[in-house]
């Protein structure tokens, strides 16, 4: 991620940005999502705090898409934050 870019990101939106990477959603990354293969292409493209996109290749037809990340992951991400911004150490 390029400095101007983390500049111009939000404190909050920046940590989910991290914390996605670190659940797999990093550039290079290869995993599994909506029953497919994909190698992550992008860092994951944070709209709303429940709309999270990531430019992925299928591995099958090589195609690019866009995908979203699903909700159930971003709640993941989401609680990881709540609980840091809790930790009284």
């Amino acid at each position: 991620m390029s400095t101007i870019s983390t500049m111009l990101m939000p404190r909050q939106t920046r940590h989910l940005n991290e914390k996605l990477k670190n659940l797999g959603f990093a550039h290079g990354n290869r995993l599994r999502l909506y029953g497919e293969i994909f190698e992550v292409a992008s860092e994951p493209i944070v709209v709303t705090e429940t709309v999270v996109l990531v430019d992925a290749i299928e591995a099958r037809s090589g195609s690019l898409r866009r995908l979203r990340i699903p909700l159930p992951i971003l709640r993941i991400a989401s609680e990881n934050k709540k609980a840091a911004r809790n930790d009284p150490l």
